[in-house]
């Protein structure tokens, strides 16, 4: 999942402290990075979601490699990420944000063999939110994002409790990058490509 490109649409709170254009520009370059290293994997088929809609067609996506872009549709993210559940085809899906520096085609790979013996499975970060969040989808659907409260501590821990009943696995804790300090922490990774290796 990704948003446009643009200064003052993305990463508002990390650009507080690196400025618009700083932010934008790691913005852009996580996201370039995460295709870069799970686009081309022939273990399953990458999607870029993107918001809004209507910058689907647009020329600010990376162009290498090129995955199917889908829109993430309306409403908060929990809204958006249910509806891109809903929208994939049969099988299990798993989604990540393009802000997650660490991130390999390992902690992919793991999350879909989770899937084999759980619901659900989620990749936990620092802050009390989740970098990856995965459904098998069958055979119910499943609606864990109900009521979230997003961008607080208390978001993994909310969804968690509207999966109750199901079975839940969790995979790494890795940190996405929302604010400075994050940034910081994770320079090493947003200057410069990590290795495409698992």
């Amino acid at each position: 999942m990704a948003k446009r490109p643009v200064a003052g649409a993305v990463k508002s709170r990390l650009a507080r402290g690196i400025g618009a254009v700083g932010a934008v520009r790691f913005h852009r370059t996580a996201m370039a990075h995460t295709l870069l290293r799970l686009g081309a994997d022939p273990r399953w088929r990458t999607y870029l979601a993107v918001t809004p809609d209507t910058a689907l067609m647009e020329s600010c996506w990376p162009s290498y490699p090129r995955p199917t872009r889908i829109a993430q549709g309306y409403g908060d993210l929990g809204a958006r990420m249910q509806h891109l559940f809903d929208l994939m085809p049969p099988g299990p899906v798993i989604i990540v944000g393009s802000d997650v520096p660490a991130i390999r085609p390992a902690h992919i790979a793991h999350a879909f063999r989770m899937l084999g013996s759980a619901d659900a499975v989620f990749g936990p970060a620092r802050d009390g939110g989740y970098w990856l969040v995965g459904l098998k989808r069958r055979p119910r659907r499943l609606v864990p994002f109900r009521k979230v409260p997003w961008s607080t501590d208390r978001t993994l821990a909310e969804t968690l409790a509207n999966l109750r009943e199901r079975i839940v696995a969790v995979s790494s804790i890795l940190s996405d990058v929302d604010t400075p300090q994050d940034y910081a922490r994770g320079r090493a990774h947003t200057e410069r490509l990590i290795p495409t290796g698992a």
